[in-house]
């Protein structure tokens, strides 16, 4: 279709995205008329909270206010990330973030909608997409992860021989989503250890009495506790009550003894979802058909709504004598960019949940909670929000070692006996197939086995095996994230002296990995 206004528009999927998708539309172009179906009913509302950081919702203010006048009658705010571990809280200020029920925030949706005059239609499947393509101009997949959409459109493409570029990453860790009476002052990250392994709570309050209670664990602890009993191909809407059980005898003190509040409640892996290409023809998808990131770093339902906000320029954009495909190409353009910077993000987050026990297990509870706060920014970024933090941290430090974190001593195993280097090394030559010469400032120095880290950090658990047995090993590779956690397993799992190296470390980034454990000296 080119050169012609869009008269007509199809929505699949009633959740924040379609909905506020449909009031945008319908505000700024009331001729066009706009169907929306949702097979669920009105009433229906899978999973508990949703949160939004204060920087990251201006494009969606500026669009409507219905998100800020929302979260400001309904929702809890808060600026401070708390961690607990062996009992021990550590704080990360400056984050200013706010949470809403997800059931209040899709009532107050479905009323903008309603006000707007979009066709709603709750209960009601929608046709299938070759129908769809007939009746309407334009039609939107935004019914999430699982999308009918995208699956069809995924089919009509195949057929022609081309693809989507859709794929899917799943995650090894465990999660499973309550909800909790007992209200936490803001994000809170509670580590509990059990007789059959950890588990790790994101708490956040969503209302004057109610806070998401979202459980982590890896798959081990999860068989070892019986958990893998409940029938996940039951029907959506049974909840494991075992699970409930288990967690709320768990994490009794930490809520005192507040029960859990279910809600479709059953176990999952998390589903990381990518597509390269977001419409063809006169389909268009957003939201969790197209990309999904771990919900450590970023809400699904304020990128679903910030893709509403774009794809509803694009349309008015028809308005204006653009054709529709770049339209929808300018749509994709901006919004696979502002993705990308979400994955790139969820990605060292999401890697540092697939490991938190072994963390947990490894670090004292004041550097594991840097070790987490530092998973995907460095010390100096976090200084700028939370400079006390920063202080305490190199206070505690300081106290142990004598100075300063790159200008403390470090005691190295080598042929002559122990050898006292600073951990900020100069990185002199490579001296033989595999080894290389480090040194201090003053021209002291010794051979070291080099170790090239993978550039996927899911070579990293083969990669282990050219480690040295003990004694000290240099890792160096592009790849910070693999080359990182290569470290991590050379130092806290097998007790080596790591240190690292790479083109990208700056005093920050040093200091950054040596105060959160992640290695033990660095060399440039």
């Amino acid at each position: 279709m080119t050169g012609r206004p869009l008269t007509r528009m199809a929505i699949v999927g009633a959740g924040p995205g379609g909905l506020f998708l449909a009031s945008l539309v319908r505000r700024q172009l009331p001729d066009v008329s706009v169907t929306v179906f949702e097979r669920n009913q009105r009433a229906d509302a899978f999973g508990f909270g949703v949160v939004f950081s204060d920087a990251t919702l201006r494009a969606i203010d500026e669009a409507d206010p219905v998100l800020r006048d929302a979260l400001r009658a309904h929702g809890r705010h808060w600026d401070r990330i708390d961690v607990w571990s062996d009992g021990q809280r550590h704080s990360f200020s400056g984050n200013g973030m706010a949470a809403i029920h997800r059931r209040v925030l899709l009532q107050e949706l479905q009323g903008a909608a309603d006000l707007s005059g979009a066709d709603v239609r709750f209960g009601t499947e929608a046709p299938g997409l070759v129908e769809l393509q007939r009746d309407y101009d334009l039609v939107v997949g935004a019914d999430g992860t699982n999308s009918s959409i995208r699956q069809q459109l995924e089919a009509q493409v195949a057929a022609s021989g081309a693809t989507l570029g859709h794929r899917v990453d799943t995650a090894e860790a465990k999660f499973i989503w309550f909800g909790t009476k007992h209200l936490f002052p803001g994000l809170t990250f509670v580590h509990k250890v059990s007789e059959h392994g950890n588990f790790a709570v994101h708490g956040y309050p969503i209302s004057d009495d109610l806070s998401t209670f979202i459980v982590e664990t890896d798959e081990a602890t999860w068989r070892s506790a019986g958990m893998d009993a409940f029938d996940v191909t039951q029907p959506p809407g049974a909840s494991d009550d075992a699970t409930q059980a288990y967690l709320e005898k768990l994490f009794a003190e930490e809520t005192g003894e507040a029960v859990l509040v279910a809600n479709n409640s059953r176990w999952g892996n998390f589903r990381t979802r990518r597509t390269a290409h977001w419409f063809h023809g006169k389909v268009a998808m957003l939201g969790d058909a197209v990309h999904t990131a771990h919900f450590s770093v970023g809400s699904g339902t304020k990128m679903a709504m910030e893709d509403a906000v774009v794809l509803a320029e694009a349309v008015v954009e028809t308005h204006r004598g653009q054709d529709l495909d770049a339209a929808l190409a300018g749509y994709q353009q901006v919004r696979s960019q502002a993705v990308g910077k979400i994955h790139a993000a969820a990605i060292p987050s999401l890697s540092w949940w697939e490991h938190f026990g072994f963390y947990q297990r490894q670090l004292d509870p004041l550097t594991f909670a840097f070790h987490f706060f530092s998973r995907s920014i460095d010390i100096d970024r976090i200084a700028r929000r939370d400079p006390a933090l920063v202080r305490e941290v190199r206070d505690a430090w300081h106290e142990r070692h004598g100075a300063p974190a790159l200008q403390s001593a470090l005691e190295l195993p080598s042929a002559d006996g122990p050898l006292r280097l600073h951990r900020n090394l100069r990185l002199e030559r490579q001296a033989a197939p595999g080894q290389v010469r480090i040194s201090d400032t003053d021209g002291t120095g010794l051979l070291v086995p080099l170790v090239r880290a993978p550039s996927d950090e899911e070579a990293v658990d083969a990669a282990t095996a050219s480690l040295p047995t003990s004694g000290v090993v240099l890792i160096e590779g592009d790849n910070a994230l693999a080359r990182g956690r290569l470290a991590e397993e050379a130092r806290l799992g097998r007790g080596l002296v790591a240190i690292v190296t790479g083109p990208d470390i700056t005093d920050e980034v040093a200091e950054t990995l040596v105060l959160s454990g992640r290695a033990d000296a660095v060399a440039r």
